[in-house]
């Protein structure tokens, strides 16, 4: 119990005295989730808004995929890119393992089913209540995944919020496409775990309450968001009224 408690007051007074080596992995692990869910996001939100309305031949063999690769290991994801940045991988020439850079992109592939799953479900559901209606305007498939999608930008929203959370916690990938590499790819969740098994318990509890904090701040912000957008629909009339043109 001394020890808890003394490394907690110490992991305090480290977030207190804003440290320099706490601030440095903090700051570089908000940059590589902020920018992976950044490139995920930008992808993620269209195709799901597609895949919403879009009726074609082997959705159902699309959409299964696409489930499938939300409960794949985020260790998977991150062998599969170690072997593609690897020397003697097709994407060794870039020179990009153990950085930054890859470190970005083991999050964003890891975050881009959870953004096109989440946006494919609302936009669908959109589609359920107001296609229809769209579709006898006269607008097409492509046309009514945007507006749809436009419409349940609250929702959306909350998509963002989870993702970027979804990112900031991951551990597995990065840490093998990074290396856990001091002053380079260190981040909350590899220091985290190094500074444990060094028994460095002050730091790594520094770093673990931080963490959280950002969980627990994103969870207030999709809270307010759909609290916002219920205010908003309570006091809005439809998004499609029968007399709009598109």
């Amino acid at each position: 119990m001394t020890t808890f408690t003394d490394s907690a007051l110490t992991a305090l007074q480290l977030i207190t005295a804003l440290d320099a080596e706490l601030l440095t992995i903090v700051g570089r692990s908000l940059a590589v989730s902020a920018t992976a869910c950044a490139l995920a996001c930008s992808l993620g939100l269209v195709l799901g808004a597609w895949l919403g309305v879009a009726r074609f031949a082997g959705r159902g063999a699309v959409l299964t995929l696409l489930n499938t690769f939300l409960a794949v290991p985020s260790v998977v994801v991150g062998l599969v890119i170690y072997l593609l940045l690897s020397r003697s991988g097709p994407l060794g020439f870039l020179g990009w393992l153990f950085s930054f850079k890859a470190m970005v992109i083991a999050q964003a592939v890891l975050v881009l089913p959870v953004v096109t799953a989440l946006t494919r479900q609302a936009v669908e559901d959109a589609e359920g209540l107001h296609g229809e209606q769209l579709q006898s305007l006269g607008a097409r498939p492509l046309m009514r995944s945007l507006l749809l999608a436009w419409d349940e930008r609250y929702a959306l929203l909350t998509v963002l919020i989870a993702s970027f959370g979804r990112a900031v916690s991951e551990v597995g990938a990065v840490m093998i496409v990074g290396g856990n590499i001091e002053g380079f790819t260190r981040v909350m969740t590899t220091a985290i775990a190094l500074e444990t098994s060094k028994g460095n318990l002050p730091l790594a509890l520094g770093l673990g309450l931080i963490l959280l904090g950002v969980v627990l701040l994103l969870n207030v912000l999709i809270a307010l968001v759909r609290r916002w957008r219920e205010h908003q629909e309570s006091g809005v009339a439809p998004a499609f009224p029968l007399g709009a043109s598109i």
